[in-house]
């Protein structure tokens, strides 16, 4: 018995008998419930029910007659099915949990906090981001090194719930004196995006309620972003984030009406 391949079939939820014959499977690609219970070890008695709730899960397809013929679902494909949903499942976990967290520091007299380092900012956009339910509403007047692919990923997930990433965008941006061209980068996801001449400043905005704001220094003729004056002022005054999503979309309007 391949213990370690058993130990990680049965993280993605299935059972001991499970693994066995869904390891199995993969040998014989396909075969009876008979010669499957040879092959796995897995009692007759028991064979049937394993059969079933693998097909159900989506291990394993099977075909009707007789006898039934089962035949194994590639790897790939359910390994690939299973991590999305365990990552969708363990992303809505840290979601409410974050929102659990933060909702109890919206008790503090200000909810206003100062964010230092891009690791930090960063992370925190990607929570506000997380939390949304309809809108993310984004005045992109620059970017950090290595920020531009962990926000994509972070709105193609968003975007599959439902959710509208609304992008106001300066055509470029340097980092480390390296440039950035901010609007191709996101032409290949689905965000709505334009180009606007922005300050050099970012905002992120979610459901009118929560938003940031990120600050830094920049140098030379390029303004290139130096990242470690990098601040991030995140706000949870809700009237004050409504306010300035009401004044984005008043942007957005204009420039979609031109």
């Amino acid at each position: 018995m391949d213990n370690k391949t058993i130990d990680s079939l049965k993280k993605l939820g299935l059972s001991t008998y499970q693994a066995l014959v869904y390891l199995s499977l993969t040998y014989m690609i396909s075969g009876t419930a008979s010669e499957i219970s040879t092959n796995s070890s897995v009692p007759r008695s028991k064979i049937y029910d394993v059969l079933k709730i693998l097909g159900e899960k989506g291990f394993v397809d099977i075909e009707r007659g007789r006898p039934l013929k089962y035949h194994v679902v590639p790897p790939k494909e359910v390994f690939q099915h299973r991590k999305e949903k365990i990552l969708e499942e363990l992303e809505e976990t840290e979601m409410k949990l974050n929102y659990a967290y933060e909702s109890q520091l919206s008790k503090i007299p200000a909810p206003i906090w100062l964010i230092h380092g891009t690791e930090r900012i960063i992370k925190k956009e990607l929570e506000i981001i997380s939390r949304a339910k309809k809108t993310v509403n984004i005045r992109m007047g620059f970017l950090f090194k290595n920020e531009i692919d962990q926000l994509i990923e972070k709105f193609n997930r968003l975007i599959k719930r439902g959710v509208e990433i609304n992008i106001l965008a300066s055509p470029y941006s340097y980092v480390d004196n390296k440039k950035i061209n901010i609007i191709r980068e996101l032409k290949d996801s689905e965000v709505n995006i334009m180009k606007a001449d922005l300050p050099f400043v970012k905002m992120i905005v979610r459901d009118g309620k929560e938003m940031i704001h990120i600050f830094t220094k920049f140098s030379g003729k390029e303004r290139s972003v130096i990242s470690n004056t990098a601040i991030g002022v995140w706000n949870q005054y809700e009237d004050i984030a409504k306010n300035y999503d009401e004044r984005f979309f008043n942007i957005w309007n204009r420039k979609a009406r031109k």
